[in-house]
């Protein structure tokens, strides 16, 4: 490697030129010349499918692109210049959903404090033993993000912006020259959200990063430039001020130009049913004392700060979880007998965890046809009704022409698309939609919250669980409100201003 001259021998500059990258045969980043410098820090934006994730991990040196005769990669680090990330990737930190996935996938389980230490190491699991040193940063990072208390939970016992907010302090505990966060603030609640913003701001003057995302409410103070991309290609790159964020980021402002809809009048059938309902996860109460009734043509927004217990209410509806004794769930159409599953097939459900537990290889059509039984992949082959039913979903979601990639093909994003295709192919008479809208475009959040409106005004009960409320604020007719595993508030929808004191006060 030759040496070459550096204002700093301990700051990283890496170097795109003339990149592209190939996958399965189909072009995703068509020569790309990007250069990210030690004093910069970027933003990320682009459409779902545009090339966002690939690109950051090629940066990150765990994609390798497509060989080309003027393609070259280059990392220069303590005054020398490498073509390969063979001893630079360890100085890069990573942080993306696909990355959250895997420990779930995999069953990693370790405690949180033990998950964000694997950072000091760079590994994915611990393999070491926590020095006394180790331990007091590990504290110091957790308790900088505000996440201290989770220290001694197991890692997937955790709320999903928990988990995020620990993978977090992993990737500072490895002290990198470079951080990469891929849609870091998906799942996160307002408290959570402001602390990460602020820590990056903080950070502007010795960390250079790159933070990909979908909202213009998400761009940290600091920020210094911004790169574009548009189905593979560069569209801009350069100075934040010149930038055309306005055209690709969503705001909170249009994110609420919906039409409003009312609670349907007359007496409705009751879809299911809680009452006095208490949930343990490993041997942890998660839910105390919850009473809840749900009929078709309501539409619910439940609410409330990481780790109150929203994602444990939705499978517990549908049927993940069971109600300790004392209380009671009934469902519509479940009696002695009758098989669960058979309340399931009648319910679209949409959940981080399905995006994980699904099998990588499973196509596009196999992932859709899933939805007809409940069940994670495919138990058997397809009938011809499954086919059908698959095809129309997948044409009325735009998918059609992904139907036969494999689910590691897609983009995050795309991904989800298809989890709302897998949920509308029995077209269901009960949506449980936990954070339905992490990772995807404006164009796409917009047109799949027509459609959601559009079945409820169908019949169909709706309850999503959300942390910007003001997206859901003009439809939603029934509030669910959430603090610690109990209900602080369960009735009809208050006024949008009490919304928005909720969102922003109502966090421990």
């Amino acid at each position: 490697m030759p040496r070459m001259s550096s204002t700093n021998t301990h700051e990283l500059e890496v170097r795109l030129t003339h990149l592209n990258l190939q996958r399965a045969g189909r072009a995703v980043l068509r020569d790309i010349n990007w250069t990210i410098r030690p004093a910069e820090r970027w933003v990320l934006a682009g459409g779902n499918g545009a090339g966002k994730t690939q690109l950051l991990k090629i940066v990150a040196g765990v994609v390798w692109p497509t060989p080309g005769r003027r393609a070259v990669r280059h990392y220069r680090l303590q005054g020398l210049e490498t073509t390969t990330p063979f001893g630079i990737k360890e100085e890069i930190a990573y942080l993306g959903a696909e990355r959250q996935d895997k420990y779930q996938r995999y069953g990693w389980n370790m405690r949180a404090e033990r998950i964000a230490g694997t950072g000091l190491y760079r590994t994915d699991i611990p393999l070491e033993r926590t020095t006394a040193a180790d331990a007091r940063r590990i504290r110091t990072v957790l308790a900088a993000l505000g996440v201290a208390h989770l220290a001694s939970r197991p890692f997937l016992s955790l709320s999903y912006g928990e988990r995020r907010v620990i993978l977090m302090a992993r990737a500072l505990l490895s002290r990198p020259r470079l951080l990469l966060l891929d849609e870091v603030f998906n799942g996160l609640d307002d408290l959570n959200r402001r602390r990460i913003l602020r820590w990056l701001a903080r950070a502007a003057r010795r960390l250079p990063w790159v933070l990909a995302t979908h909202r213009l409410e998400d761009v940290p103070e600091g920020a210094t430039h911004a790169l574009v991309l548009n189905r593979g290609r560069v569209e801009y790159a350069g100075p934040l001020r010149a930038a055309p964020l306005a055209q690709w980021l969503e705001t909170s402002a249009r994110d609420g130009a919906l039409r409003p809809r009312r609670a349907r009048t007359g007496r409705a059938r009751t879809l299911v049913r809680l009452r006095a309902a208490r949930v343990y996860l490993d041997e942890r109460c998660v839910l105390r004392d919850i009473s809840l009734t749900v009929h078709a043509g309501e539409w619910w927004l439940v609410h409330g700060h990481n780790g109150s217990g929203k994602t444990t209410l939705l499978r517990t509806l549908y049927g993940d979880h069971g109600v300790a004794a004392g209380g009671l769930i009934e469902r519509a159409g479940v009696t002695s007998g009758v098989p669960l599953e058979s309340f399931k097939k009648r319910v679209g459900f949409i959940a981080p965890h399905l995006q994980a537990e699904h099998p990588r290889e499973l196509s596009v059509a196999e992932v859709v046809q899933s939805g007809r039984h409940a069940s994670i992949g495919l138990n058997e082959p397809p009938s011809a009704a499954d086919r059908a039913a698959a095809r129309r979903a997948l044409g009325s979601f735009g998918l059609t022409a992904l139907s036969t990639r494999s689910l590691a093909e897609l983009s995050y994003g795309q991904s989800r698309r298809v989890l709302f295709a897998r949920a509308w192919v029995r077209e269901p008479q009960l949506l449980l939609l936990d954070e339905p809208f992490a990772g995807l475009d404006a164009a796409t959040r917009r047109a799949l919250r027509e459609r959601l409106m559009a079945l409820a005004e169908a019949g169909a009960a709706v309850m999503i669980s959300a942390h910007r409320l003001q997206e859901w604020s003009a439809c939603a007719t029934h509030e669910l409100e959430l603090a610690d595993g109990k209900v602080r508030y369960c009735g009809p929808l208050r006024s949008r201003a009490t919304l928005a004191r909720r969102a922003m006060g109502g966090l421990r």
